[in-house]
C-alpha cells in the first residue's frame, strides 16, 4: 500500500470521523487505525509502526503527552504530530520535551493538515504559527535569542554560544533546519548530496542532545545559534 500509513488517537467520535473523511479522499495517506484513548493508542502505535500519529492531548485512561513518550521511548523512528485545541505553555513544551514532532492547532483547514503530515513524516519540524509564534515569545523571553527569520548566510559567524562543538558547516544545516527545509531542499541550498545532509542533520541531533528536529529548532533558538 503506498503513500502515509496514520494512526488517528482522538477520543471524540465526530472528530475521527471527519479526519477519517479527509484520508479517505487523499490518496498519500492511508488511516491505518484509530483508538479513542491514550493506552490503547500507545498500544496500536507500537503494534503497527504507522509513519505517522496523530495524536490528541485531552485522552482518557493516559493522556496524549504520556501516549507520546511511551511510543517514542518505544520505537523512536515513528512520528506523532499532536493535533489538539490546547494551546497552553505547559502542554506544548510538554509535548515537545515527550518528543513529538509538530503540533497543530484542531483550527487547521485539510490542506495544513495534510502538509503537517507529510512534513513530519520528512523528518522536517512542523509547528502550528500560533505555537511557533508561543515558543518565541516564551525561548526570548527567557533567553533574548534571535527571529527564527535570521538568515542561513549570518550562520558563518562564530556563534558564541556554540558550546556543542558544531562545524561550520552543521551551524549552516541547522539554520536551514530553523527555516523549515528537509534533507532534500538542505541538500540543494549547500550543494551537497541527499546522504550528507542527512549525516549532517544526524550529528546535529546528537550534539545538541535532542531527538528529532523539533526539539533541535528550539534548542538553537534558546542557545542563540542561529
Amino acid at each position: 500500500m503506498d503513500g502515509l500509513n496514520v494512526l488517528l488517537i482522538e477520543d471524540h467520535k465526530m472528530v475521527r470521523l471527519g479526519l477519517s473523511l479527509v484520508f479517505e479522499h487523499c490518496e498519500d495517506i492511508n488511516l491505518i487505525g484509530e483508538a479513542q484513548d491514550g493506552k490503547s493508542g500507545a498500544k496500536m502505535a507500537i503494534e503497527l509502526k504507522p509513519d505517522v500519529v496523530l495524536m490528541d492531548i485531552g485522552l482518557p485512561e493516559m493522556d496524549g503527552i504520556q501516549a507520546t513518550s511511551v511510543i517514542k521511548k518505544a520505537n523512536p523512528d515513528i512520528k506523532v504530530l499532536i493535533f489538539t485545541s490546547r494551546e497552553s505553555d505547559d502542554d506544548v513544551f510538554d509535548s515537545l520535551a515527550a518528543g513529538a514532532d509538530g503540533y497543530i492547532m484542531k483550527g487547521a483547514n485539510e490542506e495544513q493538515m495534510i502538509n503537517a503530515i507529510k512534513a513530519v513524516a520528512e523528518g522536517t519540524a512542523w509547528l502550528d504559527p500560533a505555537i511557533a509564534r508561543l515558543v518565541l515569545s516564551n525561548v526570548k523571553k527567557h533567553s533574548g535569542a534571535p527571529s527564527f527569520n535570521q538568515s542561513a548566510e549570518s550562520i558563518n559567524k562564530p556563534a558564541s554560544k556554540n558550546v556543542y562543538g558544531l562545524t561550520e558547516r552543521e551551524l549552516e544545516v541547522l539554520a536551514l533546519i530553523v527555516e523549515g527545509m528537509n534533507n532534500q531542499e538542505i541538500s540543494k541550498k549547500l550543494f551537497i548530496t541527499l546522504s550528507t545532509a542527512k549525516a549532517h542533520v544526524h550529528s546535529i541531533l546528537q550534539k545538541l542532545y535532542v531527538s528529532n528536529r523539533t526539539q533541535a529548532t528550539i534548542q538553537a533558538v534558546k542557545e542563540g545559534l542561529v
